[in-house]
C-alpha cells in the first residue's frame, strides 16, 4: 500500500467479515492493548497495526522515523501503533468499545504513555465513517467530565478519519499471549468511563480504581506496590519478592494508580509493577518495572532504609574498624539476619568469640549466604554475601572452632539481630 502525503491523503474504509464492523485505536505500545481490547465481549478479532502515517508501514521504518523526528532529521508524520478493533454490533456497542478504549490508557500523556515516548504512541482513535467520529467525540466528553471530576488533565486523544493503516508483523499478533511476562502499562488512569452498566464498568481498570486510605498505612514509612491486573512481571514481581517478603517495612500492593488519600507521589505512575516508598506520607523513592533483577530491586530497598555508614559496607565492599560495629556481645537466642530482607543469615548458636573485634560464626543458615572470590588489597580472600539481597557481609577464614572449623568474619553494621520469642 503507497500511503500519499498528509495534506492529500483520503479517507479510508477497511473491509471487515459479514455483520461486524472494525474501529482502529492507539493507546501506546500495542502488545497490551490487543490484549486488553480482546477481552471484551462482542469483540471477534483484534489486530496490531500502524496507521496514519506519511511513511512505511513497518516496525522498523515507524522507529527508524521517529529517531529522524527527534533529530530534526525528517519530515512527515509517523504512523502511531494501534489496534484494529473488530466487534459485532449486536453484541457490544460501539461506544462500549470506545468506553474500553478510555478506560485502559491514559488519554491526557500526549506522544507517550507511560515510559514509551514518542508521537508513535500517541492516543488515536482513527475512524471509518461520520457515525463512528461522532461517537468518538461525544465519548471523548463524557470521558473528559469524569477525569476533570478526579482531578485529571485534559484529553490529548487524535481523533480523525483513518487514512492509512497496514498490519503490524506476525511476530507483534498476540505478543502477550506468547510472551505472557511481556511488558505491559498500567491500564488506565484509574477512572471509570461514566455510563451505568456499560460493558467498560467490568474492565480491570475499573475493579482497580479503589485507591488505598492512606490512614490505614504506616505513615512514617510504607510501601506501595502499584499493578495491573494483567502485568505478568506483577506476577513475577509477587512470586519473588512479595511471596517471600520479611522486610521491617510493611508492604501493600493497589491496582490503583492513585497515592493513598491524603498522600502524594511526585508525578504520574508509567508501568507496572512500580513500588514507591513513602515516608510521612510523600513519595521519597519509587521503582520502576521490575523484570527479575532481585538484586537491583534489594540494592534499590536498601540505598533508602540503610545509613551512609552500612550503605559503604553493603554495596562498597567496606569494612567497619575492628570492636566498633554492633552485636559483639549479643548472646541472647535468636537469629541475625539481613538488614534489608529480613532473611535469617546466622543463628547465635553458631556465634563465637574470635578476639578479632567482629562478629564471627562457625555455621550459617544453609542457603543464607554465596561465597566469592576476592583479590582486592593484595589479598586473596573469600568474601561472604547476602544470598538474599546480595549485600556484602564480611570473609570467611579456615581459622575456625569445630566442627566446620570456618570463621565467618561478618561485619556487625550489617547484621540486624532477631531475638527468640520470650527473649
Amino acid at each position: 500500500m503507497t500511503t500519499p502525503n498528509a495534506s492529500t491523503r483520503q479517507p479510508i474504509t477497511l473491509q471487515n467479515p459479514p455483520g461486524t464492523e472494525s474501529v482502529v485505536l492507539g493507546m501506546g505500545c500495542f502488545w497490551g492493548a490487543e490484549k486488553r481490547m480482546s477481552e471484551l465481549p462482542g469483540v471477534v478479532n483484534v489486530e496490531s497495526g500502524y496507521a496514519n502515517g506519511d511513511i512505511a508501514g513497518n516496525y522498523d521504518a515507524v522507529l527508524a522515523h521517529e529517531r529522524a523526528l527527534r533529530f530534526g532529521k525528517a519530515q512527515g508524520r509517523n504512523h502511531a501503533e494501534v489496534v484494529r478493533v473488530t466487534f459485532d454490533p449486536a453484541r457490544v456497542r460501539l461506544d462500549q468499545v470506545l468506553a474500553r478504549f478510555w478506560e485502559n490508557h491514559d488519554p491526557t500523556q500526549g506522544d507517550r504513555q507511560g515510559n514509551d515516548i514518542g508521537s508513535n504512541y500517541r492516543s488515536a482513535i482513527y475512524t471509518q465513517n461520520v457515525r463512528q467520529q461522532e461517537t468518538a467525540l461525544q465519548t471523548r466528553d463524557s470521558y473528559q467530565r469524569a477525569l476533570s471530576a478526579a482531578g485529571k488533565g485534559a484529553i490529548t486523544t487524535e481523533i480523525a478519519p483513518l487514512t492509512a493503516y497496514f498490519p503490524a508483523e506476525t511476530y507483534h499478533q498476540d505478543y502477550l499471549k506468547k510472551n505472557p511476562n511481556g511488558y505491559c502499562g498500567l491500564g488506565g488512569t484509574g477512572v471509570k468511563y461514566p455510563v451505568a452498566g456499560a460493558q467498560a464498568s467490568k474492565s480491570p481498570s475499573s475493579v482497580a480504581s479503589k485507591v488505598l486510605d492512606g490512614k490505614a498505612l504506616a505513615f512514617a514509612r510504607q510501601l506501595v506496590v502499584f499493578e495491573a491486573e494483567d502485568c505478568g512481571y506483577c506476577k513475577l514481581f509477587k512470586k519473588e519478592i512479595l511471596d517471600h517478603w520479611k522486610s521491617d517495612v510493611p508492604v501493600v500492593t493497589t491496582f490503583s494508580t492513585n497515592a493513598p488519600t491524603g498522600w502524594s507521589l511526585e508525578k504520574a505512575l508509567f508501568a507496572t509493577p512500580t513500588i514507591v516508598l513513602f515516608e510521612r506520607g510523600r513519595e521519597v523513592s519509587r521503582y520502576t518495572g521490575y523484570n527479575g533483577e532481585q538484586k537491583r530491586f534489594w540494592h534499590w530497598i536498601g540505598f533508602q532504609l540503610l545509613t551512609p555508614e552500612q550503605r559503604k559496607i553493603a554495596f562498597e565492599q567496606g569494612t567497619e574498624y575492628p570492636g566498633t560495629g554492633s552485636h559483639l556481645d549479643e548472646k541472647r537466642p535468636g537469629t541475625f539476619v539481613d538488614p534489608i530482607t529480613g532473611a535469617a543469615l546466622f543463628r547465635s548458636d553458631t556465634k563465637f568469640n574470635s578476639g578479632t573485634g567482629w562478629p564471627s560464626f562457625f555455621n550459617p543458615v544453609p542457603g543464607s549466604i554465596t561465597l566469592h572470590e576476592d583479590t582486592s588489597h593484595g589479598m586473596k580472600r573469600v568474601e561472604v554475601r547476602s544470598a538474599s539481597s546480595g549485600i556484602h557481609l564480611g570473609h570467611v577464614f579456615d581459622d575456625g572452632p569445630p566442627p566446620t572449623h570456618k570463621r565467618y568474619c561478618i561485619n556487625g553494621n550489617v547484621l540486624k539481630f532477631v531475638p527468640d520469642k520470650g527473649q
